[in-house]
């Protein structure tokens, strides 16, 4: 397949054009912006085609919130049949609305209750509020690197340069100080960080919110004492623990990495892949604490126009149904596997300073020598050698998201087929930059 970056692409720059003249950058969120290719028209199964006609597997999967591939027909005939019966009134509830809560209580191990809404931003959002509003405090914690939407409680710390990390390091202008102030930041799978900062500020930690694998800076894996420990240390303290499993819930099992783990936050929230394209979130949890929204007589407001939307919540319905087939998540395992596998094996017999994480679905290749436990770690990682990976393969028609520490989903529609053609594509490009000396062997 030939290399994208070699083709003039005029469909797709004069796409961009326009889009720069009537949309802030051209682009709805700030990190869509990654040069060529600059559009899409097409997207089915595991492929996507750009404005000038040039298709690629695709990887990045909107972020992974697409988990089955690109226009599930299963989940499509559902949004139209739903479309079919009633679309969106704003008062009272809806069959989908039940059924949609239902199947989280179903699966989820701690939920109780559920709202649903329409981004992880939101159910985060909503949870950080909820924890405020019972406990009275006013702080929250995070990890360094952790992400929990755009919201300005959570907006600071994420993917930090070394000289930032672990200080100041808001993703915005325009945020109140005094709210960046009330978020401090803890190191995952570093429970003495945490407990560090409930010991600075007794009895003021309404949350801790942590991502059970931190998807966002590709992958951090828990050690297996790192989250039963933080469920110690915050029902100790009084805080809650919040799982923000917007990237985890569902697309590494029904029951999120809760279920995997066995360890049970009094919060959650859900998002991406449980829609397979299509914006719905939420969050569950302990009964007594969601009868903290105003909706059940509480003091915390619950409020959202769009919340509940039929079409959206039939895509969640129809796509767990489809996720309750027997061996889904099993292939989408082997498939993940079969990536990281394979890279190990490529970076091994190239000499290549790089590790090789992921979990289920989601493989990452690192520039930097191992372990990798926590965001410290992640600081040694080359970023420049991983844009220029995902930029070349996304160049051979393998789209990877050129940004550092972003991670690659396998969705069911890829094939055994698909992978090996990603991992020959992947040794070209790693033998490339040896040669061009964008990376350097091991000494």
């Amino acid at each position: 397949m030939p290399g994208a970056a070699s083709i003039p692409s005029p469909r797709g720059q004069q796409l961009a054009k326009r889009a720069r003249g009537v949309i802030p950058g051209g682009v709805n969120s700030a990190t869509r912006e990654i040069g060529n290719p600059y559009g899409f028209v097409r997207a089915t199964g595991q492929y996507v085609w750009d404005a000038d006609g040039r298709r690629y597997v695709d990887y990045h999967a909107a972020f992974g919130a697409v988990l089955l591939g690109h226009n599930d027909p299963g989940v499509n005939a559902a949004v139209v049949k739903s479309l079919d019966e009633v679309d969106l009134v704003g008062i009272g509830v809806t069959e989908a609305e039940v059924r949609f809560a239902e199947m989280i209580v179903t699966h989820v191990p701690s939920a109780d209750t559920v709202v649903a809404c329409t981004s992880g931003s939101e159910a985060t959002h909503h949870a950080i509020r909820l924890a405020r509003g019972l406990t009275g405090r006013r702080r929250i914690v995070k990890v360094q690197g952790g992400f929990h939407g755009w919201h300005d409680s959570v907006a600071r710390n994420v993917i930090s340069p070394p000289q930032l990390a672990y200080g100041l390091d808001p993703m915005s202008t325009g945020i109140l100080p005094e709210v960046l102030e009330a978020t401090s930041i803890a190191e995952f799978n570093d429970i003495a960080s945490v407990e560090a900062v409930l010991a600075e500020h007794p009895g003021e930690v309404a949350a801790v919110i942590v991502e059970p694998i931190p998807h966002n800076v590709g992958t951090l894996r828990p050690t297996p004492e790192f989250l039963p420990a933080l469920r110690q240390v915050t029902e100790r303290d009084g805080a809650l623990l919040i799982f923000d499993e917007v990237i985890t819930g569902f697309r590494h099992g029904l029951g999120g990495y809760q279920q995997i783990c066995g360890v049970l936050p009094d919060l959650t929230t859900f998002g991406k892949a449980l829609g397979n394209g299509y914006p719905v979130a939420g969050l569950a949890g302990r009964r007594d604490l969601m009868a903290g929204f105003n909706s059940a007589g509480g003091g915390v407001l619950l409020a959202g126009t769009f919340a509940g939307h039929p079409a959206s919540l039939a895509a969640s319905l129809a796509t767990v149904e489809r996720l309750q087939e027997d061996g889904v998540h099993a292939r989408l395992f082997a498939l993940g596997e079969r990536a990281r596998e394979g890279l190990r094996d490529i970076v091994a017999r190239l000499g290549i300073v790089a590790e090789v994480e992921g979990f289920g679905s989601v493989f990452v290749l690192y520039f930097l020598a191992g372990p990798v436990r926590g965001y410290r770690d992640l600081m040694r990682n080359d970023d420049n050698a991983y844009l220029t990976f995902h930029r070349r393969m996304t160049d051979r028609g393998f789209l990877m998201l050129p940004l550092a520490l972003k991670r690659n989903h396998v969705s069911a529609s890829h094939t055994e087929a698909d992978i090996d053609l990603t991992l020959e594509a992947a040794e070209e490009v790693l033998s490339e930059m040896l040669v061009d000396g964008t990376i350097e062997k091991s000494r």
